[in-house]
């Protein structure tokens, strides 16, 4: 039977006293899954072209683009003048575009900074307090039921390199990953790029007819169906596949850019006639 720890023991670091427990088996395992934690790290930190983020991205830019340019030439569309919508309905996608593309951005870097300045305080924890880093490891297995000794020889491992420890911390501890190598240059053009061709639907009828009654129906009749297919999309690109949820997430799109179109004809119309 064991006995129980003196209290030279009990003041060692958590960790160091128990890596000497680790057994040929469970080394192997330490091994193997540091090998996987390693081979996942690096897989999901590379840049993907289609990431979930990108993809984020571009629903952001169309949800926005496709809403607040619809609002904006149907209230102009109340002046009566086709020219006026098409000018005015540039110059916004232009600038909504622009603004967007910052949005994300700025996003993006502010996202990217926090990760560096994370990573720099610990960096200096590991050089400084060790044994702080060895108990961030050991509380972010915990959850996963790892024996002891499996514990020990996972951190043995990572202790044979402190970079790989640093970024097992930073994953598992902190919950935080690298963004990718020009993630705000992507994430700007992504947004911006979105948004463009989003508002660009409402406004595409004006070019066709004199008419700006007419250019508001056809607008507003390729908006419904637009808007549909694309909160349908959305609902379905967010897990939900039930048919109920599906159609009302396409029907939600409709009111909200309805609701938007119909407040800004009606203000605008207001407006002219005052």
């Amino acid at each position: 039977m064991r006995s129980a720890p003196t209290l030279e023991e009990e003041s060692r670091p958590l960790l160091h006293c128990e890596r000497s427990v680790s057994v040929g088996s469970a080394s192997s395992a330490g091994s193997v899954t540091l090998q996987s934690e390693s081979s996942s790290s690096s897989s999901t930190a590379r840049p993907s072209w289609f990431s979930p983020r990108m993809i984020s991205d571009a629903v952001i830019g169309l949800s926005d683009g496709l809403t607040v340019p619809f609002a904006l030439t149907a209230g102009l569309s109340s002046l009566g003048n086709s020219k006026i919508v098409v000018t005015g309905g540039i110059a916004e996608l232009v600038s909504g575009a622009i603004s967007m593309g910052l949005g994300g951005y700025l996003g993006a870097k502010s996202e990217s900074d926090c990760y560096k300045s994370q990573l720099e305080k610990e960096r200096l924890t590991l050089q400084n307090a060790r044994s702080v880093s060895e108990e961030c490891v050991v509380e972010s297995l915990a959850e996963y039921g790892f024996a002891e000794s499996t514990l020990a020889a996972i951190l043995g491992d990572l202790e044979k390199n402190p970079e790989e420890m640093l970024n097992f911390v930073m994953k598992f501890g902190r919950g935080m990953e690298e963004p990718p190598i020009g993630r705000e240059f992507i994430s700007a053009a992504t947004i911006g790029i979105a948004y463009f061709l989003g508002g660009f639907v409402p406004l595409f009828p004006y070019f066709f007819v004199k008419s700006v009654n007419l250019g508001l129906i056809l607008s507003s009749v390729i908006m419904v169906v637009t808007l549909f297919v694309f909160g349908v999309a959305k609902t379905i690109f967010t897990g939900s596949t039930g048919k109920v949820q599906v159609v009302w997430g396409g029907l939600q799109m409709i009111i909200t850019g309805a609701i938007a179109a119909a407040s800004a004809y009606a203000i605008v119309r207001f407006i002219d006639t005052a």
